[in-house]
């Protein structure tokens, strides 16, 4: 909880005037039930009408108060709940735009969406409650403790036996419910990701005929969320009817020994109703900070799990003297790079070395799962380095400013990535002021222009979540364009071309080159030989190292896998005619 409170603040305005609010509430409701006991020992027993009404016309301006009151300091715990709730989504929100792809994959993407939605909005349920009731009840005690020792006496001494018991009944089944809220987060977690990739999958699992086995896998999870909230809800349920049986037995006791005083001790009726009053109001509060006390443990579990969040310290920032973002030419160069996932085994890219220089094209080839994407996450800080440097224009990526950094970079992932809205507001994702005749160049580069003119809408055109009214190539084509409008100093190409046919594909790195000319950088990973066949220099990954480094027909000759790859997808007569030539 103390996360939470660190970075995200209550309004000291608001809960100073909830507090008054609150007092005057608590004061008002207190002085009913004295002057229901002068009404009824003094009026009522002397016949006095005069007095009777004026004690009653009192009577019903404080209910008018006590309600007034209640209203104000309910909205106000609840505008000061759903804000503090709203900063915190907001914390959250940036706290997360500036993890590391390392951090995000340390919580990863369904528990970050739980922690953001489900336990961000049982936070603002505890603390709309607790605001209001929280500060109320212990006014509400504090006062009718004074007031029923005032006037009861020695029968309030009923109150040392009834409190101490319902706060160690409370106690025990807080801490119980407490224990099972935090394991049921964490099984809600796994229930989103289940969720989650069902949703993603669930091509695959027809296709595979595994429906009954995703049922299956998701029914143990969900038995699991079913039997662990079933032992919290006993514990939390039992608070509020065990509190209101103890209520109802001091109640039966407390008349039993009132009437005993009002028959043998002399003890008046009207004060005799107004102990039992007070006394009652003491119990209320202990039930409305029981009732608080019972969202207390799902609470917690929520605050601990956002303050994990709030707590986890991204491992790629800004350096603390940046240096100065100047005309950038976009050579790039690996040193000696080194680089492993967290909690690898081994490093995934080891001893990297090659530079980039504008106007190239540095393509990376190699088996599947050899470090080739490995490699270029490197250049924008997506990771960064096990050992070995990465410059940009001869400065190490950690010496500059990340956003001034990724300025310089025009980066297309491996799995493209649209955004609800429009095909423009795509495109303006990599320019945000860009016009029509931007579009258009950006679109005739990608080779987009041929499916986005035949759109309704044109450029205005909807996309739809994810861009999944887009076939493969032509979400592949936008994110393409997108990069194009940034008009980087580097291009990085993530195994962008995979959805092209051929003739898409040489089309369009033919625009690329002609687009860029010789003042930007292009780095592609290509699982195609026919992607890179023209590049500046090839690298050949095999088990994260480099086995080769050369133009297309000088690894042909050189490096024996990238022939085994070459002969598989152009033929072996083809390959063998090539090295002739050379």
């Amino acid at each position: 909880m103390q996360a939470v409170f660190s970075k995200v603040k209550l309004s000291g305005k608001s809960i100073a005037g909830l507090v008054i609010f609150v007092l005057i509430a608590s004061v008002a409701q207190m002085m009913i039930p004295t002057l229901l006991a002068g009404m009824i020992d003094t009026g009522v027993s002397s016949k006095d009408e005069k007095l009777i009404i004026s004690i009653a016309i009192a009577m019903i301006i404080l209910s008018v108060v006590v309600f007034i009151t209640n209203a104000l300091s309910a909205r106000i715990s609840a505008k000061v709940a759903t804000k503090f709730s709203a900063d915190i989504r907001e914390e959250m929100f940036r706290k997360v735009q500036d993890f590391s792809a390392a951090e995000v994959d340390k919580f990863g993407t369904p528990s970050l969406i739980t922690r953001s939605t489900t336990d961000v909005t049982t936070i603002q349920t505890f603390m709309s409650m607790a605001l209001r009731f929280g500060i109320l009840a212990p006014m509400m005690t504090a006062v009718g403790l004074i007031l029923s020792i005032v006037t009861a006496g020695e029968l309030s001494i009923l109150l040392a036996i009834a409190i101490p018991v319902l706060v160690i009944v409370a106690a025990a089944l807080i801490v119980v419910a407490s224990r099972h809220s935090i394991r049921l987060r964490g099984i809600i977690d796994k229930i989103n990701q289940l969720f989650l990739e069902n949703l993603e999958g669930v091509r695959v699992i027809r296709a595979f005929n595994k429906q009954q086995h995703e049922v299956d896998r998701f029914e143990v999870t969900n038995d699991e969320s079913a039997t662990v909230s079933k032992k919290q809800f006993r514990a939390s349920g039992a608070l509020i009817p065990v509190v209101t049986m103890l209520f109802g037995v001091t109640n039966v006791v407390l008349l039993g020994v009132g009437t005993g005083y009002v028959m043998y001790a002399g003890m008046e009726v009207g004060v005799l109703i107004a102990a039992t009053q007070y006394i009652n109001i003491i119990l209320l509060g202990i039930i409305m900070v029981t009732y608080v006390v019972s969202l207390f443990p799902e609470a917690f579990a929520c605050f601990k799990r956002v303050g994990e969040v709030f707590e986890t310290e991204t491992t790629i920032k800004d350096p603390e003297k940046p240096v100065e973002k100047g005309t950038c030419k976009g050579t790039v160069e690996f040193k000696d790079v080194t680089f492993s996932y967290p909690g690898a085994d081994e490093p995934v890219v080891k001893d990297i070395n090659f530079v980039s220089k504008p106007g190239e094209m540095t393509a990376i080839i190699g088996r599947t799962g050899c470090g080739k994407s490995s490699v270029v996450k490197l250049i924008p800080r997506l990771y960064d380095t096990l050992f070995g440097e990465v410059l940009v224009d001869g400065v190490n990526v950690k010496d500059y400013k990340l956003s001034d950094l990724r300025d310089l970079i025009g980066y297309v992932p491996q799995k493209n990535v649209l955004f609800t809205g429009d095909i423009a507001s795509n495109l303006n994702f990599g320019k945000e002021d860009g016009s029509e005749k931007d579009w258009e160049e950006a679109v005739r580069v990608a080779c987009a222009k041929e499916f986005v003119e035949k759109k309704d809408g044109v450029y205005h055109s909807a996309i739809a979540q994810g861009g999944t009214n887009l076939s493969g190539g032509q979400r592949q084509r936008m994110a393409i364009a997108r990069a194009i409008m940034k008009k980087p100093e580097v291009y990085i190409f993530d195994d962008s071309f995979s959805a092209l046919d051929m003739k898409t594909d040489k089309e369009l790195r033919a625009n690329l080159k002609e687009a860029m000319g010789n003042d930007a950088t292009m780095i592609v990973v290509a699982q195609r030989v026919g992607t890179i066949i023209d590049a500046t220099r090839i690298i050949v990954l095999d088990n994260g190292k480099a086995v080769g480094i050369g133009t297309h027909k000088e690894l042909l000759k050189n490096c024996q896998l990238y022939r085994e790859i070459a002969e598989i997808q152009l033929g072996k007569e083809v390959v063998e005619n090539e090295i002739r030539s050379a």
